[in-house]
């Protein structure tokens, strides 16, 4: 072997030697990564609801599992090019409901200011609260930040026409979701709508509720942790605590006061959630306005329903359809 070595020959030979070695350890290496590369987010089903409205089935590897996305398409969509793109709305839904809320509970599908624009429709876990969960510092799934805003957009971007033009909107937890979204990512969005939205996290009445839920809950911890020994989380997802960041896009922000309205049936009965939740929206406007946020405000009488929440897509839609126009 020495004298191997020594000759030109030799050195040959190991050269060859060396250089197999290094290919079979590559291949190897690149069959290890392979398998423990990152699953990546697809499409498992895809189904027809109605003639503009498709279902998607998504496998998630940051929910751990699928999820459902409705689609209401633009007019043009079935016969779209590979470059072909449209303006996007999200609509986000709320606590203990489903991606179906918005085309069940309200005429987004007979507005004809929508026919141009892809609405976007996600799922987002009983009270997923549009967040990737804590989880005692663990993290893992559900992580709904992370599937909506990249494994979903990056579907929808790809393969099904939605462009880069982006606002959002939200009833209740769905509010939330579109305010904290569009903070935590700026540039992302170009204006947000929250309907009686849960706004204002560490308001001190707010966190006195969530530690009484958690009584009852304890799992919901694994959301933001405690509101005392966690704050610094809490405060990352606390639209007021954000606002500052909403000062480059338009908002709009309503809610109800509770007592029953012109939408409630007769007979209906003071809504305690909605008189809450209008607390915090209002102090939440407070500081948008401090900050210099372009916050339009609408506080009605009126309880926590579907009615209302339409009503104020419609009030919201000209703002938002407005953002979504190319910049001149």
């Amino acid at each position: 072997m020495t004298r191997l070595l020594r000759s030109r020959g030799g050195r040959r030979t190991v050269s060859i030697l060396l250089a197999a070695l290094l290919a079979l350890c590559a291949t190897v290496g690149l069959g290890s990564a392979a398998l423990a590369a990152p699953a990546r987010a697809h499409v498992v089903d895809e189904q027809r609801a109605r003639p503009r409205v498709i279902d998607l089935t998504i496998d998630s590897p940051a929910l751990g599992k699928t999820a459902k996305v409705r689609l209401l398409t633009p007019d043009g969509w079935e016969q779209r090019g590979p470059r072909d793109r449209w303006p996007v709305l999200y609509l986000l839904h709320g606590l203990g409901d489903s991606h179906e809320t918005w085309t069940r509970d309200s005429d987004v599908e007979r507005l004809a200011e929508l026919r141009d624009v892809l609405v976007v429709m996600p799922e987002a876990g009983f009270a997923g609260y549009y967040t990737n969960w804590w989880n005692d510092g663990a993290y893992g799934p559900p992580a709904w930040e992370t599937f909506h805003l990249t494994e979903m957009r990056r579907i929808l971007e790809r393969d099904y026409g939605a462009g880069k033009r982006r606002v959002v909107a939200g009833l209740s937890m769905g509010g939330y979701g579109a305010l904290v979204y569009a903070a935590r990512h700026p540039g992302l969005f170009r204006a947000v709508a929250s309907y009686s939205g849960p706004v204002h996290l560490l308001h001190p009445e707010h966190v006195r509720r969530w530690q009484e839920a958690f009584k009852k809950a304890p799992e919901y911890r694994g959301l933001w942790g405690d509101p005392v020994a966690q704050r610094a989380i809490w405060k990352r997802h606390d639209p007021y605590a954000l606002a500052r960041r909403l000062r480059p896009v338009p908002v709009f922000l309503s809610c109800g006061d509770g007592r029953p309205g012109p939408l409630d049936e007769s007979g209906a009965e003071a809504d305690e959630i909605e008189a809450f939740d209008n607390v915090l929206n209002r102090s939440l406007a407070r500081r948008l306005e401090r900050v210099g946020v372009r916050v339009t405000t609408d506080f009605y009488g009126g309880t926590h329903s579907p009615a209302y929440w339409e009503r104020e897509l419609h009030r919201s839609l000209p703002m938002l359809l407005s953002a979504l126009r190319p910049a001149r």
